[in-house]
């Protein structure tokens, strides 16, 4: 201990600092199953190295006697540190200080970090615990948000962003998490919604629970809004780790390589026999993924929701690469609203931090009807199309079954700036399946036929021998080669190597306009 009163008066407002909102109020928020700002930071951030700015800042405001209730560092915990020793900056709101409402000095806080981590190019990482604008400011509090709005929108495509919501998040605070790229929420225990339960049953009369309004589950199965679901607080950082191991630092970098003890030239026969001779039967993509990447390691996104489209991260000798590949196991792998528009968000984050695209298509087309029409799927399919076409970070495929219509242009086809396209024997490359081309193309021939059903038949064999295949692709050049299943993960990490230093660019652009 020292006998200076200046470092003691220092170390005094320090400890008074970390207290947040006192004894009381951290024992209220660990009763509720939930760890403080502090300790959250300390389980997310490696041992030791987090740094704290503003830890002394009291918010500026008078009225409703809030002059008499100040809290050293006011509602939210800032500052950097790192994860697996590279430098993220992070802001975690404090939910035992004003129920971790946001005010000016809150905002500016937050918009320090986030002007720091733009300028050093670093992911900013935002714990949220709110209970929204801080009524008592105003419209001040109303202008923080916006100030936080603005820097995620600027900073979006520049450095990572993520947002894990460990408390509620309501009102106008949902949408800086929106703007960011990945949400991850925990169950039970954090919530987002526009308005509570509470006001939709006064607007619409329907009684609705804060789970099932907004709840981890809500929003990872119907929404899409949530990424990722975790259990509990610590799984949910855990997952965030995880996450930034597959990511750059910022748009300029490349993203992490990792030395894998899995050999790059592993063969895997089990593809030789993953595909049904029944080409109407289903089996599971995700096999496919795990036969091929590294360790068989595969960190899944949006695992929950638009599941007849799969998308995640995985390694590849070594390299970080971003997949998107059709369920068969779902819908047959058709492309309908959601998929189409959860698959386009992950090319777009991909191709902005500079990770390479491997897509496994079997895909039949576009889920048919009049939800889907009206629901705008040209639109969404459209998004999908987009994304493909403007990302000039290497792009691989491979058509391990059905590829038909518009589905397969849209499936990162040769025809959209593919790199290197590759095509399983089992490959179905045409305009649409069998059945449906035999029907439209012979239909005056099997009206006026006796014998129509074994007519049928035949024609749709001779379909099937001329253009079930993808050899009339490979012919044309659509296809670069057609590969025996097992050899795909020493293909694909050949190709990935020889694109590694691809350079395509767009035309020069204030920015696209993305059918949204």
């Amino acid at each position: 201990m020292t006998n200076n009163p200046k470092i003691q008066k220092l170390q005094e407002y320090r400890a008074q600092s970390r207290l947040g909102g006192g004894e009381s109020r951290i024992k209220a928020q660990h009763e509720r199953g939930k760890l403080t700002a502090r300790e959250r930071i300390d389980l997310l951030l490696d041992k030791g190295s987090f740094r704290e700015v503003d830890a002394f800042v009291v918010h500026r405001t008078h009225d409703f006697d809030l002059d008499k209730q100040k809290f050293l560092g006011d509602s939210v915990v800032t500052g950097w540190g790192t994860i697996n020793g590279r430098l993220v900056y992070v802001f975690s709101q404090d939910f035992t200080i004003f129920g971790g409402s946001l005010g000016e000095v809150h905002s500016e806080k937050i918009c320090k970090i986030m002007d720091m981590a733009l300028k050093n190019g670093a992911p900013v990482i935002g714990l949220d615990d709110s209970g929204g604008a801080r009524i008592q400011e105003g419209v001040v509090s109303l202008g923080g948000y916006a100030e936080i709005f603005l820097r995620n929108t600027l900073a979006s495509g520049v450095i990572p962003q993520i947002s894990v919501i460990m408390g509620p998040c309501a009102g106008g605070a949902v949408y800086s998490p929106a703007l960011t790229d990945f949400v991850v929420m925990v169950r039970n225990s954090s919530y987002m919604f526009i308005t509570g339960p509470e006001v939709v049953k006064a607007v619409t009369h329907e009684e609705v629970t804060f789970e099932e309004l907004g709840g981890a589950d809500v929003h990872a199965e119907i929404s899409g809004v949530c990424h990722l679901a975790a259990d509990n607080e610590a799984d949910a950082l855990y997952l965030i780790r995880k996450l930034l191991s597959y990511i750059p630092q910022n748009n300029m970098e490349d993203p992490p390589f990792v030395a894998s003890p899995d050999d790059p030239l592993r063969m895997e026969e089990a593809l030789d026999s993953i595909i049904p001779e029944d080409a109407s039967k289903p089996y599971e993509i995700r096999d496919v993924i795990r036969y091929i990447v590294d360790n068989g390691t595969f960190f899944e996104i949006q695992e929950q929701f638009a599941k007849n489209i799969v998308i995640g991260f995985a390694r590849l000798g070594g390299h970080s690469i971003g997949i998107i590949a059709n369920q068969p196991a779902v819908l047959a792998g058709v492309l309908d609203i959601k998929a189409s528009e959860k698959a386009a968000r992950f090319v777009r984050f991909c191709d902005a931090f500079n990770i390479p695209l491997v897509s496994f298509v079997d895909v039949p087309g576009f889920l048919p009807g009049v939800e889907q029409e009206h629901g705008g799927i040209i639109r969404s399919g459209a998004k999908l199309l987009y994304a493909y076409c403007e990302a000039t970070v290497p792009k691989l495929t491979v058509v391990t079954r059905k590829a038909y219509g518009g589905a397969y242009i849209v499936m990162s086809s040769k025809h959209i700036r593919g790199d290197v396209n590759f095509a399983w024997p089992s490959a179905e490359i045409a305009v649409m399946g069998p059945d449906g081309a035999v029907n439209i193309i012979f239909r005056k021939e099997l009206t006026n036929t006796a014998d129509a059903p074994k007519r049928k038949e035949e024609l749709v064999n001779e379909y099937c021998e001329k253009f079930a295949n993808p050899y009339i692709a490979a012919q044309r050049g659509y296809i670069d080669d057609v590969i025996e299943p097992h050899e795909t993960r020493p293909r694909l990490i050949n190709a990935l190597e020889m694109l590694s230093n691809k350079r395509d660019t767009n035309p020069l652009k204030k920015h696209g306009c993305i059918p949204l």
